[in-house]
């Protein structure tokens, strides 16, 4: 990681004009990215999704397909 001074020099801008692009990346990121509420609503549990995986799988086991010969 680059000190601040080199980035600045670099793209010919002022320190702290990065420090406030920063701030603000920082800020609104979760939004960008889709971790807003919505990403915090619960998906079904673990147990729900074991129990599905052990009826389809009875249901597969009882009924295996048949092959076309």
């Amino acid at each position: 990681m680059k000190p601040l001074i080199a980035v600045a020099e670099r793209f010919d801008v002022h320190p702290n004009q990065i420090t406030k692009w920063k701030r603000q990346l920082l800020d609104g990121a979760p939004l960008v990215f889709g971790e807003d509420e919505k990403a915090n609503e619960e998906g079904p549990s673990i147990a729900e999704l074991h129990a599905k995986i052990g009826e389809l799988t009875m249901e597969n086991d009882f009924c295996p397909v048949r092959s076309v010969a």
